[in-house]
């Protein structure tokens, strides 16, 4: 007993002390740069961030060989908002079963030093048939004073034959809070889609409705007919409902978002427009490529895109491509502060969290100067040669 006892308290010493030494972890922007963000040179959350108290049972009696009981897998795909002065993330946990939780994490920095709240959300089900996975929360704060999740929320295809196990629908399900703690689930958004998945609700009213950016797919994996990022209007929250949906920025034809694109957190307000950041998907031999962009729609007509730069603003690079599932970066949360700075917070590869700074001007200087995509060799061609005429003075 007296071996198994000393067993226990070295690893439990060891998981402790490494646990508060990752958490503890100072975060440095890396050393070269584009000029538009900083990356960073640590991820500011993975699944080793998780409370090992999540994971492991801390009574040796129980659990003598100190195992781990509980398996997380990964600590992606979050959700921002900065609350009672911190920088919150509402983090997409998956654990080794392959289900997905919504946990909270905070930092004073917004760039390291996150560390989870002591439990996970306990987000209430929804509408029958319960969910069986959740993930990929937005977060809003709204003018009407609530602070609204939106979700993807996953429940087996009920028309799948038997021997399918894997045919899914994704719809978009809905929760408010006051405090991050407590959530009021909301019947799911219901549009005229058969599926839906990266919604995001608009944080104003528009002519007193609420407004989503919605993404119109005809199956799970494959946008199909319906691909592009959508907008549509709902009376209400409880319940929402979208009758229209207006495609404001579709697919097109061999461009970073040719196979889908979805709108990642909500838009944040400019003085020249409505800053978006949307994910884009190209199928290549190796796979599907999730990249980042940026655009901009008119500030009084949210259907309207005034601006957009050509290719991505943020792709995977060097071990952000490694990972379950490989060369992707996504994002559904950035904080911008009072003072013009901008937190992106991206995953990559559906396994860790990053962060990438900016401020408001330089990201409105990128949408707005940076040449848009003509969608042919030649035109790009064109750009480059128009840019090389401009520099000639200065060469």
């Amino acid at each position: 007993m007296i071996e198994m006892t000393t067993v226990f308290d070295t690893r439990l010493n060891t998981i402790k002390n490494n646990y508060e030494q990752l958490i503890g972890q100072e975060n440095k922007p890396a050393e070269t740069g584009n000029g538009i963000f900083d990356r960073y040179e640590n991820p500011v959350l993975t699944a080793a961030h998780v409370p090992y108290f999540w994971k492991y049972d801390l009574n040796p009696e129980t659990n003598p060989f100190m195992m781990e009981r509980i398996g997380i897998n990964a600590a992606f795909n979050a959700g921002a908002i900065k609350f009672e002065g911190k920088y919150v993330l509402v983090v997409r946990v998956e654990g080794a079963d392959r289900k997905s939780f919504f946990a909270v994490a905070e930092s004073s920095t917004g760039v390291d030093q996150f560390r989870f709240w002591d439990s996970p959300i306990e987000m209430p089900q929804g509408d029958n048939p319960v969910d069986t996975n959740l993930y990929d929360m937005r977060l809003v704060q709204h003018e009407d004073g609530w602070i609204y999740g939106v979700f993807c929320t996953e429940r087996r295809d009920p028309e799948a034959m038997p021997g399918d196990q894997s045919a899914a629908v994704a719809q978009c399900g809905i929760a408010r809070t006051q405090d991050l703690k407590a959530w009021e689930r909301l019947p799911d958004l219901k549009t005229p889609s058969p599926q839906q998945r990266n919604v995001v609700l608009h944080p104003e009213f528009v002519d007193g409705k609420y407004a989503f950016y919605t993404r119109p797919q005809d199956s799970f994996i494959e946008a199909g007919n319906g691909g592009g990022i959508g907008f549509g209007l709902s009376d209400s929250m409880n319940p929402a409902i979208v009758n229209e949906e207006i495609v404001v920025d579709k697919k097109v034809y061999h461009t970073v978002y040719e196979a889908k694109n979805g709108l990642g957190p909500a838009p944040i307000k400019t003085e020249k427009g409505w800053l978006h950041l949307a994910h884009g998907v190209r199928n290549t031999a190796a796979g599907l490529r999730y990249v980042l962009y940026l655009f901009m729609t008119d500030l009084n007509d949210l259907t309207k895109v005034t601006h957009k730069p050509n290719g991505y603003f943020i792709a995977p690079e060097g071990e952000e491509r490694i990972g379950d599932v490989s060369n992707v970066v996504f994002s559904n949360g950035w904080i911008a502060d009072e003072d013009g700075k901008v937190f992106i917070y991206y995953a990559s590869s559906d396994t860790r969290m990053h962060v990438a700074t900016s401020t408001i001007e330089q990201l409105v200087d990128y949408v707005i100067n940076t040449p848009e995509d003509k969608f042919t060799s030649a035109e790009t061609v064109k750009s480059i040669s128009i840019l090389i005429q401009q520099n000639q003075q200065f060469l």
